[in-house]
């Protein structure tokens, strides 16, 4: 690895004595922050007007009356009304690593008195180097990835998938894709997930072809969307540029599929000539390796890659095959300053004992799924089944899966002091997306508010 230069501003002593200071002035103020808590009458009021405002602005309320005051502790998060939630959804899985982990705001703060707040794909900095580098270099210890571009999202990435594996593909204009997908909310994206409530009132491109995804209730499942591939590319041969795939499916109800469903589509899908392209926007870091298509054996079959959230920026990995031309693929913005070195620092943490069989990951997803299965078979029998998942990404299905059900469990469970969302459209699930930073006292506690919200609604 080549070195970096030594800039005042990250070599100065004075400026890491600064920084060492802050960090440790903002753990003594979050060491209050020790479990859930009742909202205060003292900050309700003020807390519901800024609620009241918000959803204003945006023409609609928020899902949770959620905005927090700054401060956390691993799972723990501190809100504007005073209280303190047990967070097991994480912005929807951005932070990986909780509230305030003190390294990450280490590097945030490092990273914020540089010269520039945005980085870019015409003008970079170190910290846009090194996320680079480091995506890539443990992409291709167990696949053919060799190229990462930066951009902003996870639907950034999955657009630029799409457009490279069209390039390579020219002039073909479909694209394989699962029953209940989600890639994202730009137009295309919209298509290419398959929940209609995401694209009302837009046209329809009809570019997609649609695939089952493995079901574990049916033994031929496999031999079905095998087939279902044959057929669709028999009639549209030579017009079709890519699969992609969840390698878990996320919003679809974290459904897990074996290797041996995907083998035979990838193998096929090669003699084609078809893109393989995997979405790991949320399986990225979180199944027990960085990627998933290491934890299914894939890597052989993977042409592209898209990966966001917990890398903090979103990336599209691809093979030297499928370089694209120059002058399709740039953008202004590639992510911020704090964003890109907080992203490398959590590569950097998640890469010294949370990967792997024996890894915290699958410690923490043994637990959670221990816990939940006690409550199937004890207390909340016949009101809660089908606890799973994979690594860092836990469902189970309450009350038959039942939408309304569902959604007032939800409400019920942050009344409780602990923040879950939904996933799949039929059962309807209850999905957490975990901190690796969760302590065995706090999987304990989830398992407790779960169920004294269950048996409240029962």
């Amino acid at each position: 690895m080549p070195k970096l230069s030594g800039h005042k501003i990250r070599q100065s002593e004075v400026v890491d004595k600064a920084v060492s200071s802050l960090v440790q002035e903002i753990q003594g103020i979050n060491e209050a922050i020790n479990g859930v808590r009742e909202p205060s009458p003292e900050h309700e009021g003020n807390a519901k007007k800024i609620m009241d405002e918000i959803g204003a602005n945006r023409g609609r309320e928020l899902f949770y009356p959620y905005v927090g005051s700054g401060a956390g502790r691993g799972a723990m998060v501190e809100l504007e009304d005073g209280s303190v939630k047990l967070d097991l959804i994480n912005g929807i899985g951005i932070h990986l690593l909780g509230h305030s982990h003190p390294e990450l705001i280490r590097a945030g703060l490092k990273a914020a008195l540089t010269d520039i707040v945005i980085q870019g794909n015409l003008q970079a900095n170190q910290e846009y180097y090194l996320m680079g580098k480091k995506l890539t270099d443990l992409a291709k210890r167990k696949s053919r990835l060799r190229h990462a571009w930066i951009t902003t999202s996870g639907s950034m990435a999955n657009e630029i998938a799409l457009k490279i594996s069209r390039q390579k593909k020219s002039p073909a204009r479909m694209v394989l894709a699962m029953k209940d997908a989600f890639a994202g909310r730009t137009t295309m994206m919209t298509e290419i997930g398959d929940n209609p409530a995401h694209g009302v009132g837009q046209p329809k491109y009809n570019e997609v072809l649609r695939l089952p995804f493995y079901d574990g209730k049916d033994p031929q499942s496999a031999e079905k969307t095998l087939r279902q591939l044959k057929e669709h590319v028999a009639k549209n041969e030579g017009n079709i540029s890519a699969m992609v795939f969840e390698p878990i499916q996320g919003e679809g109800g974290f459904r897990v599929a074996p290797r041996e469903f995907f083998v035979p589509l990838l193998e096929f899908c090669r003699s084609k000539g078809i893109a393989v392209w995997l979405d790991e926007v949320q399986t990225f870091c979180r199944t027990g390796e960085f990627f998933a298509f290491e934890t299914l054996g894939l890597g052989e079959y993977v042409d592209i890659v898209s990966v966001a959230k917990v890398a903090q920026v979103g990336a599209t990995l691809y093979t030297p095959e499928y370089n694209p031309q120059a002058g399709l693929i740039a953008g202004t913005f590639a992510g911020s300053s704090v964003a890109l070195a907080t992203g490398c620092k959590v590569l950097d943490i998640m890469s010294d004992g949370y990967m792997g069989p024996t890894g915290r990951i699958q410690q923490i997803h043994k637990k959670f799924v221990s816990v939940f299965d006690q409550m199937i078979n004890g207390s909340c029998k016949g009101i809660l089944e089908d606890a799973g998942g994979i690594g860092l990404m836990v469902a189970v299905t309450p009350f038959g899966g039942d939408k309304d059900k569902v959604n007032k469990l939800l409400k019920v469970l942050y009344k409780n002091g602990m923040i879950a969302f939904s996933c799949g459209h039929g059962p309807y699930r209850l999905r957490f997306l975990v901190p690796a930073v969760i302590t065995d006292r706090e999987i304990e506690l989830a398992g407790t508010i779960l169920e004294k919200s269950l048996l409240e609604m029962k």
